[in-house]
C-alpha cells in the first residue's frame, strides 16, 4: 500500500502533467506492467488531451468515453491483446448475447461507447459487460451480469463470482505491480519508461 500522504501530494499537485502521470501509474499499473490487455481510468475532461503525449509511439491505444460531472473515462488498451481476449469463446458468448456479435474490436468499442452514453443519459448506470473489455474472467463477468452485481463471493479489482483463490492471487500480483510501478515513478522514471519495461 502507498502512504496516503504520497497519493494526496501527487493528486493535488499543481503540475497537471505530473498529476495525470501519477494517476495513470497508480490506477493502471497492472496494465502498464503488461499484466492486463486494458485498463479504465476516470480523468478530469481537461486532462484527457495529455494521454496522447504519454502513449504516442507505444503499442498503447486509448478510447475516451463521455463521463459525468466534468469527468471522462479513458480506456487504455493494447489492440492485439484485447482482440485476443474478447475473442475467447466464453467472452465472445457473453458479448454476443449483448449485441456485439460479428464485430471487430473497434466496432465493439463503438457499441460500448453508445451503451455507456445511453445508460448514462437514462441514469441506469454502467454497461455490465465492461468487465469483458477490462480482461476480467468470463465467469465473473457473466456472474455480474446475471446478478446485477449482487451475490458475489469476494471483491477486489472486480467482483468475483468464481474461483476466489485464482482471483486472490491475481489481486495480490496487481497490488505488487502497483507498488513496483509507483516506486519506479518516485525514483524518476517516466511513464513511457515504466511502460516499456512492461511491454
Amino acid at each position: 500500500m502507498l502512504p496516503a500522504e504520497v497519493t494526496a501530494y501527487f493528486l493535488k499537485h499543481q503540475d497537471l502533467r505530473l498529476r495525470l502521470e501519477f494517476q495513470i501509474v497508480c490506477q493502471c499499473a497492472p496494465f502498464l506492467k503488461g499484466m492486463k490487455a486494458s485498463s479504465l481510468i476516470a480523468l478530469e475532461e481537461g486532462l484527457c488531451l495529455g494521454i496522447r503525449e504519454f502513449f504516442e509511439g507505444t503499442q498503447v491505444r486509448w478510447r475516451i468515453f463521455k463521463g459525468k460531472r466534468g469527468k471522462a473515462l479513458v480506456l487504455l488498451y493494447r489492440k492485439e491483446e484485447l482482440e485476443e481476449y474478447v475473442n475467447r469463446p466464453g467472452i465472445r458468448r457473453i458479448l454476443g448475447r449483448l449485441g456485439y456479435q460479428g464485430m471487430e474490436l473497434e466496432e465493439m468499442l463503438d457499441r460500448l461507447a453508445e451503451r455507456m452514453d445511453t445508460l448514462g443519459r437514462e441514469e441506469k448506470g454502467f454497461p455490465h459487460e465492461i468487465g469483458a473489455f477490462l480482461g476480467y474472467p468470463a465467469g465473473d463477468v457473466d456472474g455480474f451480469i446475471r446478478t446485477g452485481g449482487r451475490r458475489y463471493l469476494a471483491v477486489g479489482y472486480w467482483k468475483v463470482y468464481q474461483d476466489i483463490m485464482c482471483a486472490a492471487r491475481t489481486f495480490r500480483s496487481f497490488d505488487e505491480a502497483k507498488v513496483y510501478a509507483v516506486n519506479e515513478f518516485l525514483s524518476g522514471k517516466s511513464l513511457k519508461e515504466i511502460l516499456s519495461e512492461g511491454e
